[in-house]
């Protein structure tokens, strides 16, 4: 993380002091990611194909915990961590690297860190993911332990890295982002809506195919629900990724669609406003957590109370900066990227006035003056000591 970013807390203005100290929790599996990029095609079975780059950083939900707190919100986070080398670089990078609270997480013993492979090319990305469930936390007082070394188990036996953690009692937060899976529903989530959090829920792939969304029981307690334009056609048994958004905001209160390289869509079902905003292009690296820093966008500029276009389109310009670089962690912008990206843009004279008039809101929130484009980042490998 870049050491000079503005000290920018885009809820000042809000602030009271009775406000919850945690603005935004989150639960779920923390990855090590490896990111190989600068791939020419897929690799082929029973060759050697050779990357022209390659990083290592936090991953799954860390992708997201990460890029809320690069814009200034107060994060808290609950997962297991590994005892090995991989899970005490996660912890650090996440803990002394970006000021994530992780009073609510644990190291479990003899338990390794779940790990993905991920290949970009093309503008895609190939996963290769290798991991065990790992054994609940034994009870203690309070409500985490934040502790590396904090609990007792045996490693569990799945196949797959689950999310490790769903506190019961979550930290009273502004907002809380969920996971949802069919058939699923984590007791924390309803507690975090009854306490006053706003739930954003995410969703991945429908593996048992029925696309139900009655199946989604945490459904019930978003705030705003965010699938991709796949998704969100498939649950609404629509045709157009805007139809199925209308139909989304008849169960929630907030439905916004991602529509790829064709931007975002968004309505608001308490007003019936909707808002369509335009993907930036850019030469994309890796899009490893793409998804998950538009989601941390527009969380930022909902709980701002911006504007639902202004909200989109903030949320778009976060995800398209962060595929320009490595890993799905360390490649979310913070201030001092979007300052650097909209003090450049306005001095290009290929550049549409109107298109530009979009992005107006940030004049109000950035420093006057910003470093030179492009900025570098952290670099994502494990073993470089300062």
């Amino acid at each position: 993380m870049s050491t000079d970013t503005p000290g920018i807390d885009p809820l000042e203005a809000l602030r009271a002091p009775r406000d919850p100290a945690c603005d935004v929790f989150l639960t779920g599996p923390v990855f090590l990611d490896i990111i190989f990029t600068g791939l020419d095609s897929a690799p082929v079975r029973g060759t050697e194909s050779w990357a022209r780059g390659m990083g290592s950083s936090p991953g799954g939900v860390a992708n997201m915990a990460t890029a809320l707190a690069r814009l200034g919100l107060r994060t808290a986070l609950a997962a297991a961590f590994g005892d090995d080398h991989y899970g005490e670089y996660c912890w650090d990078a996440l803990e002394q690297g970006e000021g994530i609270d992780l009073s609510m997480s644990h190291t479990v013993p003899g338990w390794h860190s779940p790990v993905t492979v991920s290949m970009a090319y093309e503008g895609e990305r190939t996963m290769v993911s290798h991991g065990h469930e790992a054994p609940a936390p034994a009870p203690v007082a309070g409500t985490g332990t934040g502790t590396r070394a904090g609990v007792t188990g045996a490693t569990g036996t799945s196949t797959e890295a689950s999310a490790p953690v769903f506190p019961q009692c979550p930290p009273r937060a502004r907002a809380a982002v969920a996971s949802l899976a069919p058939g699923r529903s984590e007791p924390w989530v309803a507690t975090a809506a009854r306490d006053g959090a706003l739930v954003f829920g995410d969703v991945g792939w429908d593996e048992t195919g029925r696309w139900d969304l009655d199946a989604l029981p945490d459904l019930a307690h978003c705030e705003a629900f965010l699938p991709n334009a796949e998704e969100a056609m498939r649950y609404t048994r629509t045709d157009c990724p805007r139809a199925a958004a209308h139909a989304l905001a008849e169960r929630v209160p907030l439905a916004v669609v991602t529509l790829g390289a064709e931007g975002a869509y968004a309505v608001d079902g308490r007003t019936g406003t909707a808002a369509a905003v335009p993907a930036i292009e850019v030469e994309a690296l890796d899009p490893t957590g793409a998804g998950d820093v538009f989601v941390a966008g527009f969380v930022t500029g909902t709980l701002a109370d911006w504007p639902l276009a202004d909200r989109l389109a903030f949320a778009g310009l976060t995800a398209a900066l962060s595929v320009q670089e490595f890993g799905g962690s360390l490649s979310a912008p913070g201030w001092a990227e979007i300052a650097a990206w909209w003090q450049l843009i306005r001095t290009c004279d290929r550049q549409d006035p109107a298109a530009l008039e979009r992005y107006a809101f940030l004049d109000d929130l950035l420093p006057a003056t910003a470093r030179a484009w492009p900025l570098r980042r952290a670099v994502p490998t494990i073993g470089f000591r300062q």
